[in-house]
C-alpha cells in the first residue's frame, strides 16, 4: 500500500526569510492555499513541518503557526499522530464559505455606513470608474489592479464597522475568500477573458455609491448581491478539488 503523498511532490523553495515572523506565516498559508486551491496538492496529503520550512527557508514556528491558521480555515485536519493532512474542498465548502461572509460582510457594511471616510470612498468610487471596462486583450496590470481596489474597499468596510469582533473574524477568513477570488481571476486571465473583473466593479460601485449616499439597507443589499454573484462565479471556476495525489 502506498503512503500518502507529502509535499515533495510540490514546488520548490519559495524563501519569505526576509519577512516579518506574522509576514512568514502569511506568506506560507497563501501559498499552501494556492498550491491546494490549484490542485497542486491534492486532498489527503500530508504537509510536513520539515519539507515547509525547508521549502520557504524558515524554522519550525511559522510553519506550525501557519498549519493552525490553515486548520482554522477548514483546509488542512490535524491529526494526532498522523500530523497536518489536507482536507476535500469542493463546490459545497465554497459555497458555505460564501454564506458565512455574506452574513459577516452584509453586517459589516451595514454598520459602516456613516462611518466610512468619504474622501477614501470617493477615491475607490475613481478607481473603479476605471475597471468598469474590461481591457480588450489580457492586461496583467488590470487583474492586479483590481485585486488591490477590491481588497481596499472591503478591508475599508471591516475597518470602519465600529465591531472589533467582527473586523478580527473578517480579517480571520478573509485569506480563504481572497485564495478562491485569486484562483478564479487567474483562471480567467490565463483565457484573456476579464469580463467578470468588469462586472465585479460596477457590483463593488454600488456598494460603494451606497455608503456615500448614507443608505445602509442599500448598500448591505449591494454587499449580499456582490458576494451570491461571486459565489457563483467561484464555484464554477474552482478546479475540480481535489483527489488524492499519488507519490
Amino acid at each position: 500500500m502506498k503512503s500518502p503523498a507529502t509535499t515533495s511532490a510540490i514546488r520548490a523553495a519559495d524563501p519569505v526569510v526576509r519577512c516579518d515572523h506574522g509576514q512568514r506565516r502569511q506568506a506560507i498559508v497563501e501559498s499552501v492555499l494556492a498550491d491546494v486551491f490549484h490542485g497542486r496538492i491534492g486532498a489527503g496529503q500530508h504537509l510536513v513541518t520539515d519539507e515547509l520550512a525547508r521549502r520557504f527557508g524558515v524554522s519550525h514556528t511559522p510553519v506550525r503557526e501557519a498549519l493552525v491558521a490553515l486548520a482554522a480555515i477548514g483546509v488542512i485536519d490535524l491529526v494526532p499522530n498522523r500530523g497536518a493532512i489536507v482536507r476535500q474542498v469542493t463546490s459545497r465548502d465554497v459555497r458555505e464559505v460564501c454564506q458565512v461572509r455574506r452574513a459577516l460582510e452584509c453586517e459589516a457594511t451595514r454598520s459602516a455606513c456613516g462611518r466610512t471616510e468619504l474622501s477614501e470612498l470617493h477615491r475607490l468610487a475613481r478607481e473603479l470608474q476605471k475597471l468598469t471596462k474590461a481591457p480588450a486583450r489580457s492586461a496583467t496590470r488590470f487583474v492586479a489592479r483590481a485585486r488591490d481596489i477590491d481588497s481596499q474597499l472591503h478591508d475599508l468596510i471591516a475597518s470602519s464597522c465600529g465591531n472589533t469582533f467582527l473586523a478580527s473574524e473578517l480579517n480571520r477568513l478573509k485569506i480563504l475568500f481572497r485564495a478562491f477570488r485569486d484562483v478564479a481571476w487567474e483562471r480567467h486571465d490565463a483565457r484573456n477573458d476579464h469580463h467578470r473583473l468588469a462586472e465585479e466593479a460596477c457590483e463593488h460601485m454600488a456598494i460603494v455609491e451606497a455608503l456615500i449616499a448614507g443608505d445602509a439597507r442599500g448598500a448591505a443589499r449591494a454587499m449580499s448581491s456582490h458576494i451570491r454573484s461571486g459565489m457563483r462565479y467561484w464555484s464554477r471556476s474552482m478546479p475540480k478539488l481535489n483527489k488524492r495525489s499519488s507519490p
